[in-house]
């Protein structure tokens, strides 16, 4: 099969489509002919060289994709063969066929085509298993997500609308920050050109948001902190900017907030499948009303690896950029 290959650590020219052994599948995993993978930061990350993919997982970038089954493995039973699906990966998406743990897999939404179907699995299982899972964001609270015209900001929008929260989100443009909007944000916040800190409490008459979803890590920690209610939850999934601070742990203290940090990639398949199957039960109905649609800004071939990764670390795209085999 042809796959593309990580030739050396450095800039998106390091990446080659080469022809490749097909994956070999174990008793627990299906084999799937890929539709689609999408890109995620972690992929330019482990480009680079400072993400390697967990033991015994592909050496190919390429956390999540959608096709069809094209073997099972001898233990799978919920699956066949040609059943039409998305999967979360733990790497190898960037390829014509992928191996992947059954309990990993999820059917294509209804309504969506095979192709947008893996602009899903990555977002839907970061953003359920962090602000639903863990930091039980529900029906009343306010939430505010960083870098809200990203692909794990555009499905978290929806999904909070969904689930009743009132949303907040910071992003760097006025055409971003617009597209925000119409997927349903309530307040829209020009990180360079206004402090999120201040207008999330005049917006929240000075109590701040109960929740917030954070990429950017150590430079926004502290103002992270001052921008939650009492008894708020900060959850910080990316460290784009930096990976270390200096807090007021009495903040912490005097409002009873909790500070967690989780990634996907490197939890168990056992914890994998379980984030899967609530998933499937929590988001997926939402996709079939149409209340959570795929955002895609543009599609790539897998020969065009190094143009999709370029466009990628520019920040100018909305949502999720995709490859096709």
């Amino acid at each position: 099969m042809k796959a593309v290959v990580i030739t050396s650590p450095g800039g998106p020219e390091v990446l080659q489509l080469q022809e490749v052994e097909d994956p070999q599948i174990k008793d627990d995993e299906v084999l799937i002919k890929v539709e689609a993978t999408a890109l995620n930061r972690a992929d330019t990350i482990q480009r680079k060289g400072s993400y390697p993919p967990p033991p015994g997982a592909s050496p190919y970038p390429g956390l999540e994709c959608s096709g069809t089954i094209l073997q099972l493995g001898n233990s799978v039973t919920r699956w066949k063969v040609g059943d039409q699906v998305c999967a979360l990966l733990s790497g190898g998406g960037y390829a014509e066929k992928v191996a992947v743990p059954a309990g990993q897999v999820l059917p294509a939404p209804d309504g969506v085509s095979l192709k947008d179907a893996a602009s899903f699995p990555e977002v839907a299982c970061t953003v359920w298993s962090t602000i639903f899972m863990t930091s039980r964001l529900s029906v009343g609270e306010a939430f505010l997500v960083h870098g809200g015209s990203s692909g794990i900001g555009t499905f978290a929008i929806q999904t909070a609308k969904y689930y009743g929260a009132k949303v907040f989100v910071t992003a760097g443009s006025d055409e971003k920050l617009a597209y925000c909007k119409d997927l349903g944000a309530d307040v829209c916040i020009n990180y360079k050109t206004e402090d999120f800190v201040g207008r999330v409490k005049e917006e929240t008459a000075g109590k701040g948001v109960d929740v917030i979803l954070d990429n950017m890590g150590g430079v926004y920690l502290q103002r992270n902190i001052d921008s939650l209610n009492f008894d708020g939850r900060l959850f910080i999934i990316g460290f784009q900017g930096g990976s270390t601070s200096q807090i007021n742990l009495a903040s912490l203290a005097a409002k009873r907030l909790t500070v967690q940090a989780a990634g996907l990639r490197n939890r168990t398949p056992e914890n994998k499948a379980l984030i899967v199957k609530e998933v499937e039960k929590n988001v997926w109905p939402a996709i079939k009303e149409k209340k959570v649609k795929p955002v895609v800004h543009k599609y790539f071939s897998l020969s065009q690896a190094a143009e999709a990764h370029q466009l990628m670390e520019s920040s100018k795209h909305i949502g999720k950029i995709l490859l096709l085999p």
